[in-house]
Parts: C-alpha cells; sequence; structure tokens
C-alpha cells in the first residue's frame, strides 16, 4: 500500500518527516520535490488558460447543466 508523507529535504540533501511513521522493517521511499514558487502562488499556464475556459463556461447552458448541484449547496 502506497502511503504519502510531508517531508522536508535540507541543502544537504536530508529528509526530514513532518510527522511520526511506524514501520516493522525498513522500506523504499520515493522523495519528490515541490518547487517553492507554486506554492501560493497560481501558476502561470492555469492563468493563461482563464480566459478560453471562462469563454466556455460562462454560457447559459453551461450554467443549466450544473444547475443541480447548485440547488443542493443551498440546502
Amino acid at each position: 500500500m502506497l502511503r504519502t508523507y510531508e517531508a522536508v529535504v535540507d541543502e544537504q540533501g536530508n529528509v526530514r518527516l513532518l510527522s511520526s511513521v511506524h514501520l516493522l522493517k525498513p522500506q523504499r521511499a520515493i522523495v519528490t520535490i515541490l518547487e517553492e514558487t507554486w506554492v501560493g502562488e497560481i501558476p502561470e499556464l492555469a492563468l493563461l488558460s482563464e480566459p478560453a475556459l471562462a469563454e466556455d463556461w460562462n454560457r447559459p447552458e453551461e450554467d443549466a447543466a450544473w444547475s443541480h448541484l447548485q440547488s443542493a449547496q443551498l440546502s
């Protein structure tokens, strides 16, 4: 079973888990380095695609198709 744990990797490559992990034996792991520029920022690609998506999404047909979800939220 795959499990995900948050960790910090320092400049020397040392990995420090942010929560406790209890294992019965040593296990292999994969570490993915996340770009800090993504934290709290909107990726440029998302900003560039917004006008094209808005043109498609902001139509009466789309509002009608998704209206059943809006009424469920109001309850």
